[in-house]
């Protein structure tokens, strides 16, 4: 069964060149959009040792399986390229020429071909050529100082902020407006130089405009929406639970302590001296009734509170729930395909590709006779990491450059 559907995304194929973090996650984005996406999966897996049956950002895509160091395998990946509308890698800068399967070679098989080009660092600069991973990217921009208290270390935001926000979206951004100007009149392929670093930065915009206005400042914990306001963060519950409260505009303020019981005795929301108070009394309010119960006094109100969901909570919530936010298949729950489209809607067709089980499939759709399984490409592949993923072989050609937080 082929793997394009029927979201926006129908009908243009991507080659996934296999790698860890944001590139797969990218290309299950365009996947779950309907795009045909085959990972070239390579003996002995591209990285984590996770069971390529759970491996959610592989859903929606087929596998063919290559050896990018063995003879001819060059050519194998050219004869997907020549076909395909994007390409999409994540290896150090020159890996892929080293190979013999950067974008010189691909797009002179496929001049309107997108190749979109994954890292943390860049394709070029001082710290090109480095490994990192999440914790490193978010670090040198400026986005990790913000996150936490004050008075204590940044918190690690898991590697949500730089290898998904700041790397896969971005790509997915880069490659999609590669593509239209392609398809145009007049258009060509280009290379698309999609770094972590220079997503993350461009994340912080508003940040930088506030600080130069003078309504940020630049430590953690002192600021509107760093934590630093009283309204504005998270606060325990009698159950150890947690809830979050948001209430920045006034109208908002008003209702929330009102609920909260505290609108006659809590200090001057604008009384900065105070804040700490201010806090102080919010948080003993809080541990006063569970997090279910708070949840049920803020039910239905302009408020901003919400309770603090774990992973496992958030697809009960029921407004989660109403919106199908999530979904099950194959017996996993998972995240539903976003964003939305009235016309075209994106959807789970297919479990995580297994490594090489659709060569012969891909070979027959694609019209690629040469990739056809012989010999030790039957295997499958184990998933298991490969550990010169972050340190260079002695040609490289294994090097994945970000890493996954």
């Amino acid at each position: 069964m082929a793997a394009t559907g029927t979201g926006p995304l129908a009908g243009v194929r991507v080659v996934e060149l296999a790698g860890i973090g944001p590139g797969p996650f990218a290309a299950m984005l365009l996947a779950d959009l309907g795009a045909d996406v085959v990972r070239v999966d390579r003996p002995g897996g591209a990285g984590l040792a996770i069971d390529p049956a759970y491996d959610l950002t592989n859903r929606n895509k087929r596998s063919v399986l290559i050896d990018l160091k063995a003879d001819g395998a060059p050519e194998r990946v050219l004869d997907l390229a020549e076909r395909a509308d994007v390409l999409i890698e994540g290896y150090r800068p020159g890996v892929a020429e080293r190979l013999g399967i950067g974008p010189e070679p691909c797009l002179a098989r496929n001049p309107k071909l997108v190749y979109g080009r994954m890292t943390g660092w860049g394709q070029e600069g001082p710290l090109a050529q480095r490994a990192g991973h999440d914790i490193s990217y978010i670090a040198v921009t400026g986005a990790l100082s913000m996150i936490g208290k004050g008075d204590e270390p940044p918190t690690v935001p898991a590697n949500l902020l730089g290898d998904y926000a700041g790397g896969a979206l971005y790509l997915v951004v880069g490659v999609l407006a590669a593509l239209h100007h392609a398809r145009g009149e007049g258009g060509s392929g280009q290379v698309v130089d999609a770094a972590i670093t220079d997503g993350t930065a461009h994340l912080a915009t508003m940040i930088h405009g506030m600080m130069a206005a003078g309504g940020w400042q630049d430590r953690r914990g002192a600021n509107l929406l760093d934590g630093g306001c009283p309204f504005y963060g998270t606060y325990e519950t009698a159950d150890g639970q947690y809830m979050a409260v948001g209430a920045l505009e006034q109208r908002f303020y008003d209702e929330f302590t009102a609920l909260l019981g505290i609108e006659d005795t809590a200090p001057a929301r604008k009384d900065f001296a105070r804040w700490d108070e201010l806090r102080a009394a919010v948080a003993r309010r809080f541990k006063e009734k569970t997090r279910a119960e708070w949840t049920a006094v803020f039910e239905g109100a302009d408020a901003c509170v919400a309770p603090v969901l774990s992973l496992r909570e958030a697809p009960a919530h029921p407004h989660l729930a109403a919106r199908s936010t999530f979904t099950v298949h194959g017996g996993i729950t998972q995240p539903a395909p976003a964003p939305r489209f009235s016309a075209t809607p994106g959807t789970v067709r297919r479990p995580p590709a297994q490594p090489g089980a659709d060569t012969d499939e891909i070979a027959r759709d694609w019209g690629v006779p040469s990739i056809r399984t012989t010999g030790s490409d039957q295997a499958t592949g184990s998933g298991q990491a490969n550990d010169s993923d972050h340190a260079t072989d002695s040609d490289g050609s294994d090097d994945d450059n970000r890493g996954t937080g």
